[in-house]
């Protein structure tokens, strides 16, 4: 597994995403039309964060075995998938300088009308509300998920066992940890306006803080595997 600093320190760095908690500022926002009851909307909240919990944890358990039946194959693979996490890395940095400009590491195409559209059947039921986390983790991967790939694939040197296994668990509490907080800073009374608007202002150096750090797992696997 990878140095619990550096575990620690991803897991920082892809929880501040501005892909993850844009969906949920536009959830509250959409949920505020539909009721005014912030404790109803809290639920809500509440099980939308979980689903995303358990599904980004449900997939790095699939995904792990995976990763490292294919490196058994070859070190090669694990430099391979390092040089992708780099041109990711480089992706998020271009849009500190050129947001929105050229290729980025975006949602599924359509998933934006989707989420709309699915928002739109979870005011009265709660249970919706969690499908909804569901399917907004699975379509936000390629946007939040780069971070979480080179941290896979890292773990997967050491195989599948009891340690790997509790660090995911860690690793996915402080991916979701700001969205908890964002939730409760709405419930508290601040408005999805605002939450938006901070989003917005700090959306480029969050780019550049995943970008530098997908630089530096790239780099570290290509080392890990070759040097």
């Amino acid at each position: 597994m990878p140095p619990i600093p550096i575990l620690i320190g991803a897991a920082v760095i892809d929880s501040i995403n501005p892909c993850a908690f844009g969906v949920l500022i536009f959830l509250l926002a959409y949920l505020l039309k539909t009721s005014k009851n912030k404790s109803k909307i809290l639920i809500h909240g509440l099980f939308y964060i979980s689903a995303v919990f358990i599904t980004y944890l449900l997939a790095g358990l699939i995904l792990l075995p995976i990763i490292g039946s294919l490196g058994n194959l070859s070190l090669f693979f694990y430099a391979g998938i390092g040089i992708i996490v780099i041109i990711f890395g480089l992706l998020e940095i271009k849009d500190f300088f050129w947001y929105g400009k050229g290729p980025s590491l975006t949602l599924i195409p359509g998933a934006s009308e989707r989420i709309k559209m699915y928002a739109g059947h979870i005011s009265g039921n709660i249970y919706s509300a969690f499908l909804l986390g569901v399917f907004v983790a699975l379509v936000e991967l390629p946007c939040t998920g780069a971070v979480y790939l080179a941290i896979l694939s890292i773990m997967s040197l050491s195989g599948v066992n009891a340690a790997n296994l509790g660090w995911l668990v860690i690793y996915n509490i402080i991916f979701v940890l700001p969205l908890i907080v964002i939730l409760f800073a709405f419930y508290k009374g601040l408005s999805a306006d605002r939450l938006e608007q901070w989003r917005k202002k700090h959306r480029k150096i969050m780019r550049l803080s995943i970008g530098g750090m997908l630089i530096f797992l790239g780099i570290w696997m290509i080392y890990t595997a070759l040097g």
